[in-house]
């Protein structure tokens, strides 16, 4: 299916191109969007009517995401969730969650605006792109962690699981120690006294 691009998009051109794409995306996503018309005759020449105003729209909509991009960008947000002993999330953290996370802290997102690659499944600082405007993108900072005091340990860059074995590895050495030592119900008996 033909159509004329009302906005940019990503993969597929700029305002005012005329692409061919597959029925399913164009009926399903572009077209009910608002992100494009049909290439008809008709809708040529509306959108050629019309091209100022969306070109004044969209400019005006790139300046706005702009301008909250300068607030948002390189921030960081904390998400306490609870994971198992090897650092997995017990479930992970969506894009619903980053937008929260976000609006908890008092700014404004969209979770369609929120770009995961893959959804995430662990602990520790991961970074997430934010599409504000199909020409304005940004990079938040997700801190996830089991506890306040584990975030603030991620933040400064240490790794807690992996400190976390260590920490379990001394405690294992020094409680096998003792045990050679004699903490362990060694006792000295005389065996000859009794003869």
């Amino acid at each position: 299916m033909k159509v004329i691009l009302l906005e940019r998009v990503e993969r597929l051109g700029g305002l005012g191109d005329t692409v061919t794409v597959k029925d399913g995306f164009a009926r399903n996503f572009l077209l009910p969007r608002h992100k494009a018309l049909r290439a008809t005759s008709a809708n040529l020449k509306v959108f050629e009517g019309q091209r100022a105003d969306i070109e004044v729209r969209n400019t005006k909509a790139k300046e706005a995401a702009e301008e909250q991009a300068t607030t948002l960008d390189n921030t960081s947000y904390i998400l306490i969730r609870q994971a198992g002993e090897s650092g997995q999330l017990y479930g992970s953290v969506s894009g619903r969650d980053v937008s929260d996370a976000v609006a908890a802290a008092g700014g404004k997102l969209d979770r369609s605006q929120v770009v995961l690659d893959k959804p995430i499944k662990t602990l520790g600082v991961h970074e997430v792109k934010v599409r504000l405007h199909p020409e304005v993108t940004v990079t938040v900072t997700m801190n996830i962690a089991r506890s306040q005091d584990e975030a603030e340990r991620q933040a400064r860059g240490e790794n807690v699981i992996a400190s976390q074995f260590e920490e379990d590895r001394v405690a294992a050495e020094e409680a096998a120690s003792d045990m050679l030592e004699g903490g362990a119900g060694s006792h000295e008996v005389d065996f000859g006294a009794d003869r």
